[in-house]
């Protein structure tokens, strides 16, 4: 059934297809489902002035009748894409089982982004889903993937959520919601293993020199793009991973069908961050192993990096043995650079602007001492970047003042301030370093329980709306953001964080 299109004048909208220019096996033309009655409850104005599209147009009937799936904006060719996927190491055919992508946004800047609706009904990959979302879900997302965005990490965006007037039924009756997903693409190695396994050589040759060509064009090829692609997808991905261990972030569910080529974080399910530190923290509720635990996150990136090498074999090199010592070379490059990524960002974290060789003990020391103590990873980087912006006479008299509760943590310092004391720098420059590299707050697990409470049970998003405004600013230290670094009660069991399908 057709559709009407959303043709207001002066809306903003600017889609283009490019993905549907693709050999069709890779997805199924498809309208969302339309509901009973949307209502917006939270709608990212900064980020639709950043897409082009007017806010107040969206606020609109006809606008929310766009971000619920009721009407189709012009120049959309809505689609469900297809992929695979090796799901906790299993390997399955999967695919947009609740989501319909409308095109891609072209922004006032030039820019190709895509607009895709999630939660907008069955497809034909939703395997017996309803092909809707719960409402705490998507607003769990929403806030997630903008506090990744105001960190500074490459990150899938949120535009809007609205409910729908229905329910949908998990372990019991919810409220609908769909959220407006904003991404680079939605190009996942997911996408390349279902190519490599159920296309032609020849789709799968279009897939790749497609995702060069959005997401790679400004680099040099070389002599052989497809390696070159790897090689690229490498380099994100080690800068990307390095960034979440370097702020306590946890995906949750890294299966390759959850692993975007453009570098970016998506599909926020089981996401969290770390309160205590420790290498072995899962939130997921069924990754019973702990496969996706934060200290596992980079092999595991390196493994799905794997699985993405694999796909390109055939187009690396004719000869399957030389396209696997042409991928090998570029997959082993990927443990240096998170390695490099990694140890630059603690540096920074630390205030350290000149490298020795003695940081990577120093830094090791540190994640040592607050594995074993059990210490907050965010406010421990906190409470050094506040030592710094103190000054020396200040730091002294609060050092005598305090009662020693933490030894190893109070030798660790010691080390700490004679190797910042060797660079010779003004103390500001330090400081200034550490607090752009240390954010302040976080969205700490019980704050968005706490918003996710308040909305979904008392429809009450003054909550969340406060946590917002403190989250886009993570790194400015101001009075207002004291609460949100509080630490949260002490749990009897686990905090677990859940799929929401």
């Amino acid at each position: 059934m057709t559709k009407p299109l959303y043709q207001g004048e002066n809306t903003g909208w600017k889609l283009e297809n490019t993905y549907a220019k693709l050999p069709e096996t890779l997805y199924t033309r498809m309208n969302p489902q339309p509901v009973s009655s949307p209502k917006l409850v939270v709608l990212n104005k900064p980020l639709a002035e950043v897409l082009g599209i007017k806010p107040e147009a969206l606020e609109s009937e006809e606008g929310i009748a766009v971000l619920a799936g009721n009407r189709i904006p012009e120049g959309a060719e809505a689609i469900a894409q297809a992929y695979a996927g090796h799901q906790f190491g299993h390997f399955t055919m999967l695919g947009d089982g609740r989501a319909v992508l409308l095109g891609e946004q072209l922004t006032p800047e030039g820019k190709r982004m895509d607009i895709q609706l999630k939660g907008s009904g069955q497809t034909p990959y939703s395997r017996q889903g309803d092909g809707r979302a719960a409402l705490g879900p998507m607003l769990r997302e929403y806030i997630i993937s903008e506090a990744m965005h105001s960190l500074g990490i490459p990150t899938s965006r949120s535009l809007a959520v609205v409910t729908t007037g229905e329910p949908v039924f998990r372990e019991k009756r919810l409220t609908g919601a769909i959220l407006t997903r904003v991404a680079s693409s939605h190009l996942r190695v997911g996408t390349f293993q279902y190519a490599a396994k159920w296309d032609d050589l020849e789709s799968l040759k279009k897939l790749a020199d497609y995702a060069w060509d959005r997401h790679f064009h400004d680099e040099d090829p070389g002599g052989n793009r497809y390696l070159s692609l790897l090689r690229e997808a490498v380099k994100k991905q080690a800068e990307l991973i390095a960034k979440w261990q370097l702020s306590g972030f946890v995906h949750g569910v890294m299966n390759t069908d959850n692993m975007a080529i453009s570098g970016e974080t998506i599909d926020y399910g089981p996401c969290a961050f770390m309160d205590t530190y420790h290498p072995s923290t899962v939130f997921s509720a069924i990754d019973y192993y702990g496969r996706y635990a934060y200290g596992n996150q980079p092999s595991i990136a390196g493994w799905n990096l794997s699985r993405f090498a694999e796909t390109l074999l055939p187009l690396i090199h004719q000869e399957e043995k030389k396209a696997i010592g042409k991928a090998q070379e570029v997959l082993a490059e990927y443990s240096s650079l998170f390695r490099s990524y990694w140890l630059d960002g603690f540096r920074k974290k630390l205030g350290i602007m000149e490298e020795a060789a003695a940081d990577v003990k120093l830094i090791e020391d540190l994640l040592h001492v607050m594995e074993k103590k059990e210490m907050d990873f965010t406010n421990t980087f906190r409470e050094l970047t506040l030592r710094s912006m103190e000054t020396a006479k200040n730091f002294q008299e609060k050092q005598e003042r305090e009662e020693t509760k933490n030894p190893e943590f109070e030798k660790w310092l010691q080390g700490w301030k004679k190797r910042i004391a060797d660079q010779k720098k003004p103390a500001e420059e330090i400081a200034g370093l550490m607090k752009k590299s240390n954010p302040s707050i976080i969205p700490r697990n019980h704050r968005v329980e706490e918003t996710l409470r308040a909305a979904v049970k008392q429809q009450d998003y003054r909550v969340m709306e406060e946590l917002l405004k403190a989250l886009a600013d993570p790194y400015a230290y101001t009075s207002d953001q004291e609460k949100y670094a509080q630490l949260p009660p002490k749990m009897d069991t686990p905090y677990q964080t859940f799929c929401g399908t």
